[in-house]
């Protein structure tokens, strides 16, 4: 076994070996929570989802961190709005929201949209403002060892330096001279435009409850620096991966590996970054109206078809939205759960219940696939391959095979993060049951079809489907399965 990921920083594929033997210790950046979750959130949590359940199926114990930016300039400007006259509320806004409240709740909508679509709780999911000494004593340290500096106006903004730091730009292979400015704050107090806040001076107008004391004056920290202390707080100065969505490369995660390293610390082992989400190959734009939610997608399709489109791809690769990607993602879940329906139906019916859920091991391609950088869509390839076989075995009546197509197929979902919602029922006399009843309606589904009469023929079809029986004609026959939300 060897794992291979791409590593931002090295711009190459290379070969995953953690720090610590038999454990993983990954961070990603989460959500600055100043509106609803739009779909590149959801990406890239699913995108490091994928990567958590594969390390942990190779064995590895993974801890994960994923932040929760509560305070920030958006989130106070979105607070200060809702207090103006002319406020226009948009769906869910409360109008003179403090901006403590409105942060905690989108942070809520977040943690609802991240469970609907199966993303795994983190080990640990802190906020910035719990994490202020930290972040005091991270800006002291680069103070100390000569890389950030009080502004020079007085204002009680605090900045790094990045000409004192020879390394700055090597993330995202960049030279100073050809980047613009840091609009993070009023230039006037800088050695340097580019050089970009660690800590923000309180400023007249502002609410005080955004505020904190500190040895530069009261103010609040710079959103660069608060990823900085909170991962170190809890994976130490040097950790296995971090990781976030492609447009953090710059300013963000360049500058977070700057201040880092030129505090001392080794910091990311690997960097990994998701690609983006496009609408009909052009990026998703608010002013432009070619956005998709994902509340709007959900509303289109259940939430494992979402999780499906939304994790199909190469986590490095745009992924482009189509007004039919939620069908075709959709039928491609059908064939999946018609295999598993089928095959569960034929397992029980020849062993009962008993080893049922006696999970095997992931094909040998399929974990190739995942090995190599997490490559998903080949590891799709194989599943519906293997949903291909399985169905073959039980046209074949070959028992053993369709026992281990259900038990390689049961396992490839898992890992994907994509099996159904709810376990089918293992009890034998129900199972019994209702394959009696539905075997029943469809002898007399036959019987009216054998003297042409469709309406009969359509009105049980229809009956068993408002029940979620799907029935699927064939040159054998009608075959059934339960549909799966």
């Amino acid at each position: 076994m060897t794992l291979r990921f791409y590593d931002t920083a090295s711009a190459e594929v290379r070969d995953f070996v953690p720090l610590v033997p038999g454990k993983v210790s990954l961070y990603y950046c989460g959500a600055t929570v100043q509106g609803m979750p739009h779909v590149g959130h959801i990406r890239s949590a699913i995108a490091f989802d994928q990567l958590t359940r594969w390390l942990e199926y190779r064995g590895f114990r993974v801890t994960v961190v994923r932040n929760v930016t509560d305070i920030d300039d958006k989130i106070l400007a979105k607070s200060e709005a809702s207090f103006h006259p002319d406020f226009e509320q948009e769906p869910g806004a409360v109008p003179e929201e403090e901006w403590w409240a409105l942060a905690y709740r989108y942070e809520q909508e977040f943690l609802k949209a991240y469970d609907t679509l199966g993303v795994s709780r983190p080990t640990y999911e802190p906020r910035a403002t719990g994490h202020i000494p930290e972040m005091h004593a991270l800006i002291q340290q680069l103070i100390d060892r000569g890389h950030a500096y009080p502004a020079l106006d007085g204002s009680g903004d605090v900045y790094f330096d990045v000409r004192s730091w020879n390394k700055y730009g090597a993330l995202t292979r960049q030279k100073i001279d050809d980047m613009q400015g840091a609009a993070d704050a009023d230039p006037r107090g800088k050695k340097d435009p580019r050089d970009f806040a660690l800590w923000k001076g309180y400023k007249e107008g502002e609410p005080t409850t955004a505020s904190w004391v500190s040895p530069w004056g009261t103010g609040r920290p710079g959103w660069h620096l608060e990823c900085s202390a909170m991962v170190t707080k809890y994976l130490g100065t040097e950790f296995d991966i971090h990781g976030g969505g492609l447009d953090l490369r710059f300013p963000h995660h360049e500058n977070e590996m700057a201040q880092s390293q030129a505090a001392g610390h080794g910091f990311a082992n690997f960097w990994m970054h998701n690609g983006m989400v496009t609408y009909q190959g052009e990026k998703m734009s608010k002013s432009v109206g070619n956005t998709v939610s994902p509340a709007e997608m959900l509303e289109i399709a259940p939430p494992r078809v979402v999780r499906y489109y939304l994790g199909q791809a190469q986590y490095r690769s745009v992924l482009d939205y189509q007004p039919t990607s939620l069908q075709e993602a959709a039928a491609a879940v059908e064939r999946i759960d018609g295999f598993v329906s089928r095959a569960l139906r034929s397992t029980m019916t020849q062993d009962g219940a008993a080893g049922l859920f006696s999970y095997g091991t992931v094909p040998e391609a399929f974990a190739a696939a995942m090995d190599d950088d997490l490559n998903v869509p080949q590891a799709l390839a194989v599943l519906h391959d293997t949903v291909r076989a399985g169905n073959s075995a039980l046209t074949d009546g070959d028992p053993a095979a369709t026992r281990q197509a259900l038990a390689s197929v049961t396992d490839m979902l898992r890992v994907l993060g994509i099996s159904a919602t709810a376990q089918p029922a293992v009890d034998d006399q129900a199972t019994g049951a209702l394959g009696t009843l539905i075997e029943a309606q469809l002898s007399a589904r036959a019987e009216a079809r054998a003297r042409k009469d469709w309406a009969a023929s359509d009105a049980i079809r229809d009956t068993l489907a408002a029940a979620g029986v799907l029935v699927e004609d064939n040159a054998d026959g009608a075959t059934w399965s339960l549909q799966r939300g």
